[in-house]
């Protein structure tokens, strides 16, 4: 029931996550290879053809996901390739596919370090590119050549680089490179700062947060932010694992300062995520209410993105229930959308009102149009109400 509550309601809450998913490079292939070395990131392509259905639901229901668009904008330049288009036959060429859509993982110097062939689901979708990470790991050649006592400060660069993209440990080095440096504000050292914030409860993330306004200028304050929430999250993690509310608080701290117009967004997550781990549906339940109250407000969207998230963190608990089933309620009429109404029929399914769930789902039709697909979806979720 709570796979498939979560399957319906990921694939009509898209509306919110599309503008975090995956951001694709619109240049060259010699402009995303000249990029991939300058950033020593892999290249991601989505290899499609215009007609594959398989390719357009990944673009449609995949791609746009938040944590996809987490994942793969920090680890790889992205790029889609029409392998059937005209303008794209010296890469058709030279990497040959013979079916659709095929993901690959190309190096900096165009060698395929990865490929797998079919579209995926979005947690798919990560395990193959955490396998094309897991063969690109530069770290051992950095490491030897480390501890041969090798410090030249581009080495020390791409050592740390090499080391976060295999998601290894990196701060020592980070720290040890920083110690030598009387000036942080050099642009050379702001670029190490930025590679070496990997989490919000370190001395690092400090450093670079006071050099905020020219790290902006020299990066860019949207790869800034990014990089912030990131190492934000990582802490979370950290406190997950820990069972360590300190770290939580710190990492939410840190954020407001680096951040603060993420903050309030950032906060919830974190909670959401702690609260979630810990199984403490009451405290889960308040940061929720005072993200509604604060941050999501009269957007329908977010409401909805929020019943889905109370229902997938505690699906079980009465509270969250009545909750839940208030805002998809308040979004569905507000919001006016046949996705929204099927959402609630969702929520009232899942707690065992069939009979009203169906009432809200022949609303959810009869609002439909010329959408086959959302109207194939609305009467497959009827049919699972029975009689």
């Amino acid at each position: 029931m709570k796979k498939l509550f979560c399957a319906l309601l990921g694939a009509v809450l898209l509306t919110h996550a599309q503008a975090q998913g995956i951001e694709f490079f619109h240049g060259t292939w010699t402009e995303a290879l000249e990029k991939a070395k300058a950033e020593q990131k892999i290249i991601f392509v989505d290899a499609f053809a215009t007609w594959c259905g398989p390719c357009k639901r990944m673009a449609r229901e995949v791609f746009p996901q938040q944590k996809a668009g987490e994942f793969f904008n920090a680890n790889f330049v992205n790029m889609k390739i029409d392998m059937e288009s005209p303008d794209n036959t010296e890469f058709a060429g030279k990497y040959p596919v013979g079916s659709y859509p095929t993901l690959m993982f190309i190096d900096e110097k165009g060698k395929v370090v990865h490929r797998e062939i079919g579209a995926r689901d979005v947690d798919g979708l990560l395990e193959v590119a955490r396998k094309a990470l897991g063969k690109n790991d530069k770290s051992a050649d950095y490491e030897k050549a480390y501890n041969e006592g090798k410090r030249d400060p581009e080495f020390l660069l791409n050592y740390v680089r090499a080391l976060n993209a295999a998601g290894k440990p990196s701060l020592k080095v980070t720290n040890e490179y920083l110690k030598t440096q009387n000036d942080l504000g050099t642009d050379f050292n702001i670029k190490f700062l930025f590679e070496g914030t990997v989490e919000a409860d370190s001395r690092v993330f400090d450093l670079l947060t006071q050099q905020k306004v020219k790290a902006a200028k020299l990066l860019g304050e949207a790869p800034l932010n990014a990089r912030f929430e990131a190492a934000g999250k990582s802490t979370v993690k950290k406190a997950i694992a820990f069972k360590d509310e300190n770290l939580l608080e710190e990492a939410k701290s840190k954020i407001k300062k680096a951040v603060p117009d993420a903050s309030d967004a950032f906060n919830f997550n974190a909670d959401a995520s702690y609260f979630a781990a810990t199984k403490d549906a009451k405290r889960y339940l308040k940061s929720a209410q005072t993200y509604q109250k604060n941050v999501v407000k009269d957007n329908y969207g977010k409401l909805d993105d929020l019943v889905a998230a109370l229902m997938r963190a505690f699906p079980d608990d009465p509270k969250v229930q009545a909750q839940a089933e208030k805002w998809a309620k308040t979004a569905a009429e507000k919001g006016g959308k046949p996705e929204l109404y099927l959402s609630w029929a969702a929520v009232l399914k899942h707690m065992g009102n069939k009979d009203k769930a169906k009432t809200v789902a022949e609303k959810a039709k009869g609002m439909v149009g010329e959408d086959a697909a959302l109207k194939s979806k609305i009467e497959v979720f009827i049919q699972t109400l029975g009689a």
